[in-house]
């Protein structure tokens, strides 16, 4: 009857014995229009847009080598180089949607990476716009609208909800578009 009074202790090993073999608890997993594997812009390198993207805010552009608005690379690679380390995470996706992409993805990576430096993330060529729009960008469409042009900037928060869309006349280095990123950052 003695024994019914006395309290159970576990021994600290055990304890520790047994939380150690629980199974790993999943990390969070990304939004479900982002969970696409794509390739890198001219390279064998795969791109899991999931792993890439998962909890961390978006800046997703629509991008083409031969339009008026390619030096917005330049503005987009100094978003990068300052947001990066805070967790924004960019990428472009060049489209020859408005037939002003380069005729090959050789050149669209000479004109990224070796005319304006880009080191964000770059994907293979992809549809951006019409029933043939890659999933990402027909979620894009519904959420904030198709791209109107090259260019289209698409802000997205750490959960995967589309916030705001900035058209190709918006230079990525503009206040507002800066501000917008710093509300999602915080």
């Amino acid at each position: 009857a003695d024994c019914m009074h006395r309290p159970i202790i576990t021994p600290l090993w055990l304890l520790l014995a047994c939380i150690i073999a629980l199974p790993p608890v999943a990390s969070a997993s990304c939004a479900p229009w982002l969970d696409h594997d794509l390739k890198q812009l001219h390279s064998g390198k795969h791109l899991d847009l999931c792993e890439a993207t998962q909890g961390k805010p978006l800046l997703l552009v629509n991008t083409a080598s031969h339009c008026g608005f390619t030096g917005q690379f330049e503005g987009l690679q100094a978003l990068h180089e300052e947001y990066a380390d805070q967790g924004l995470v960019i990428i472009g996706f060049p489209s020859n949607a408005f037939e002003q992409a380069a005729a090959n993805e050789e050149e669209a990576a000479k004109v990224c990476f070796f005319n304006f430096g880009v080191t964000f993330l770059m994907s293979e060529t992809i549809e951006v716009t019409g029933a043939s729009a890659h999933p990402v960008f027909q979620h894009l469409a519904q959420q904030q609208g198709e791209p109107s042009w090259n260019f289209n900037k698409y802000l997205v928060d750490r959960h995967g909800q589309v916030v705001d869309r900035y058209r190709q006349w918006t230079s990525p280095t503009s206040w507002f578009l800066r501000r917008a990123i710093d509300k999602l950052l915080l």
